[in-house]
C-alpha cells in the first residue's frame, strides 16, 4: 500500500504493528434516571493490534460490541476514553489534514451492500466517490481508469460501471462495495459482517476474493462476524466478545482447537459438523437466560450470570491468564474449563 506520508508528517512507522488499540471504552448515553444520567456500556477496556498483511477477527452474539469497535475506529462513534494508533498516529486525536489522511488509510466494508450504496449514483460514480473526496488522481479521466481498473479487481466487467445498484445481485454489490474500500488506497479494511447478508455460496466467493486480495495488495483486515466458521476461514487471530468485554483472544488454530473460555466453548459447540454421525452424537453447551443489560453489567465476569460454572469468585475482577504464548483467557476457573472431561463433553 503506499507509503505516502501525510500533510506535514514523517514517513510512517513500520516497524510495530500496523494498528494498535489501547484500553478502548465506548459509552452512550441511556435513560435518565432521577438527576442521574445512566449509560450504556458498549464496549469496555478492549485492547489489541493487528500486524500488517494480517486478520484479526471479532467473534461474538448481537450486542457483544464488535460492530461499535469498527465505528471507533473510523469515528463514527466517538468513543469514552482509550487511544487506536494506526502505525504510531493516533486516529482518536487527529484533526484538520492529519485526520483526513488517517481516515482515507481506514477503509470500510458493511453488511448490507444495498444500504451501503446510494441507490441514485452509478457504480463507476461510487467507486470514484474516494477518489474524488480525497483528491487522488488529477483528472475525471484519470479517476474513471481507476475506477475500471478497481471494478476489473474485484471480478466485475467494466459494463458494471453504468450500472445501477438495483441492477445488481447482492454478491455483486458487495464487491462494489469492496471495490470502494480499495480505492483510496487502504492500509486497514474494516469488514462489518461483510458475507452475513449473502447466500452461502456467495459468502465463500466474497471471502475468497478478500483472501486473494489481501495476499496480492498485502492487506490488512479487521473481519467482524457472529459466524465462527467464516472467522477461522479468514482470521490469522481471534478476539471473542461479550457484552463489550474480551473473553478469550488467541492465535485462530490454537483457539480453536483448544477453546480456554466457558463462553467459548459454547460458541463453538453451536458450530455444527460437516459429519453427520458426529453431529448427530454430539453435545451441545445450551446456555441459560438472557445477556445482562449493558446499562447495568454485572460486576467481575459480565458472563458469569449465564456461565454454567460461574462460583462467588466470578463477581471480582477478572485477571488475564495465559493459556499459551499468545493465547489469553479472562476468566478465573480456567483450569476447571480446560479440563479434558470438559471438553470431550462439550466440544466435538
Amino acid at each position: 500500500m503506499s507509503s505516502t506520508a501525510g500533510p506535514g508528517e514523517a514517513l510512517d512507522n513500520r516497524t510495530g504493528p500496523l494498528l494498535d488499540v489501547r484500553n478502548l471504552c465506548v459509552r452512550f448515553p441511556g435513560p435518565r434516571e432521577g438527576r442521574h444520567r445512566s449509560w450504556v456500556h458498549a464496549v469496555e477496556d478492549v485492547s489489541f493490534t493487528i500486524e500488517r498483511g494480517r486478520t484479526l477477527g471479532l467473534v461474538g452474539e448481537s450486542g457483544s460490541g464488535k460492530s461499535t469497535i469498527g465505528n471507533a475506529l473510523t469515528r463514527l462513534v466517538q468513543p469514552t476514553s482509550g487511544t487506536v494508533r494506526l502505525d504510531g498516529q493516533d486516529v482518536l486525536a487527529a484533526r484538520g489534514a492529519r485526520a483526513r489522511e488517517l481516515r482515507r488509510r481506514i477503509a470500510m466494508v458493511f453488511q448490507d451492500p444495498y444500504a451501503s450504496l446510494d441507490p441514485r449514483r452509478t457504480v463507476g460514480a461510487t467507486v470514484r466517490e474516494p477518489l474524488d473526496v480525497h483528491r487522488m488522481l488529477s483528472g475525471r479521466a484519470g479517476r474513471k481508469r481507476r475506477a475500471a481498473e478497481l471494478l476489473d479487481l474485484v471480478g466485475l466487467v467494466p459494463e458494471t460501471a453504468a450500472r445501477y445498484p438495483h441492477e445488481l445481485s447482492g454478491g455483486q454489490r458487495q464487491r462494489v462495495s469492496i471495490a470502494r474500500a480499495l480505492a483510496a488506497d487502504p492500509d486497514l479494511i474494516i469488514l462489518d459482517e461483510s458475507t452475513a447478508s449473502l447466500d452461502v455460496s456467495v459468502q465463500a466467493q466474497i471471502m475468497n476474493l478478500l483472501r486473494e486480495l489481501q495476499d496480492e495488495l498485502g492487506l490488512t483486515y479487521l473481519f467482524v462476524s457472529h459466524d465462527l466458521a467464516a472467522v477461522e476461514h479468514m482470521s490469522h487471530h481471534v478476539v471473542v466478545m461479550y457484552l463489550g468485554r474480551r473473553m478469550e483472544t488467541g492465535t485462530t488454530d490454537h483457539l480453536y482447537s483448544r477453546p480456554a473460555h466457558p463462553y467459548t466453548q459454547a460458541l463453538m459447540s453451536a458450530v455444527p459438523d460437516t459429519d453427520p454421525a458426529t453431529e448427530r452424537n454430539r453435545e451441545r453447551i445450551l446456555l441459560g437466560g438472557d445477556p445482562p443489560s449493558p446499562l447495568d453489567p454485572p460486576s467481575g465476569c459480565v458472563f458469569r450470570t449465564r456461565c454454567p460454572l460461574a462460583a462467588g469468585e466470578c463477581a471480582e475482577p477478572v485477571p488475564k491468564t495465559a493459556v499459551s504464548g499468545d493465547h489469553d483467557v479472562w476468566c478465573v476457573r480456567t483450569e476447571e474449563s480446560l479440563s479434558p472431561e470438559r471438553l470431550r463433553r462439550f466440544v466435538h
